[in-house]
């Protein structure tokens, strides 16, 4: 991230890690090893596994009839563990990030994948999966070009770091409403319970908007913002329950922007590439964007490898009262449509 201001054999490695509170994660996109196999290469007929096992230049392919399944993840205080909300892992199986591959299908096109491996307690290995960061398609041969150890952990941690995207505007203290590029350290932000307070840095990065990880575009009015708002799709915005309309029995509520796509008033973002902003503060706030209240960059265990030293030099891991309690499930809606229902709750 750049800175625009300041099953059976045996697997060792390094843990994650620690961090002190167990904290839910997201649900992300996974491929059994099993349904993405060398095709053409020296490892011919074998499933994709981790970094000490892969052959530059072997060519892979997707099975056509291979789910995609949802891997859930926690993190607990020795790292990432499985979840409960997933179809793939046993529950509190550890999970680590062993790196990061590059492919390239016949036409040229590049994608990223995390290799990600599931073990035991005595550290054995139960599963390997496949965590492509764009769409993989079936039946189509893609050419191992890189392996990189390095690179995992920053790669997982881009993906939790909640994101506006370029043009977005965010309320300064003086009630201004300026494009979120045009922000600099220093800058004072309105936040909704701790008064104006500056921003510490304002992170830049262009990424891949294709697929899961594609922006979300919340359209003007959807939720009484003035123009489209866009974000990342792991960005939770927060909503103020006037009427407990979702049965939460609690009035501050955290619902995920990728949970609100309907496809009419909130839909996704495919551009091929898009640039993100980020912004940090001393502590973990909820900011205003293009009027609607949306939390700013949360640094903890999940960030941490995506952030440059001089970004979070000097502050801990932020011990943010918007904590997971606060989130809205995606099974609370019960098929209704989100954004409705939120516009009712944030009303009435």
């Amino acid at each position: 991230m750049e800175s625009g201001d300041v099953k059976g054999s045996k697997l060792s490695m390094s843990a994650i890690a620690k961090q002190k509170k167990q904290r839910k994660m997201q649900t992300v996109p996974v491929y059994s090893a099993e349904s993405f196999r060398v095709v053409n290469g020296a490892n011919l007929g074998d499933p994709i596994s981790i970094s000490d096992d892969l052959c530059l230049d072997d060519t892979f392919s997707l099975r056509a009839a291979a789910p995609r399944q949802k891997l859930s993840l926690i993190l607990n205080d020795d790292g990432l563990r499985v979840g409960k909300n997933g179809d793939t892992g046993q529950f509190m199986n550890r999970l680590f990030l062993d790196c990061t591959v590059t492919l390239m299908n016949q036409k040229g096109h590049v994608i990223e994948a995390l290799i990600v491996v599931e073990v035991d307690d005595a550290d054995i290995i139960q599963s390997t999966l496949l965590m492509p960061l764009c769409p993989i398609e079936a039946k189509v041969e893609y050419t191992l070009i890189d392996v990189n150890r390095d690179t995992a952990e920053a790669k997982f941690a881009q993906i939790a770091c909640v994101s506006f995207v370029k043009g977005t505007r965010i309320t300064l203290a003086t009630g201004q409403m300026i494009p979120i590029e045009d922000l600099r350290a220093g800058d004072c932000v309105i936040t909704r319970d701790a008064g104006i307070q500056e921003i510490r840095w304002v992170g830049h990065s262009t990424v891949r908007a294709t697929g899961d990880f594609s922006p979300v575009i919340i359209k003007a009015k959807a939720l009484h913002n003035q123009n489209d708002l866009v974000v990342s799709p792991e960005h939770r915005l927060f909503i103020y329950q006037r009427s407990d309309q979702l049965g939460t029995g609690r009035a501050e509520t955290l619902i995920r922007a990728s949970q609100l796509v309907d496809g009419e008033s909130v839909t996704r973002l495919e551009a091929g590439f898009v640039d993100y902003y980020q912004l940090l503060f001393d502590d973990h706030h909820i900011i205003y964007a293009e009027g609607i209240a949306a939390e700013s960059l949360l640094f903890d265990h999940r960030t941490r490898s995506a952030l440059p030293d001089q970004a979070t030099n000097g502050i801990d891991a932020h011990r943010t009262r918007y904590n997971d309690d606060l989130e809205v499930n995606a099974e609370t809606f019960k098929g209704s449509s989100p954004v409705s229902i939120l516009r009712l709750a944030s009303t009435s």
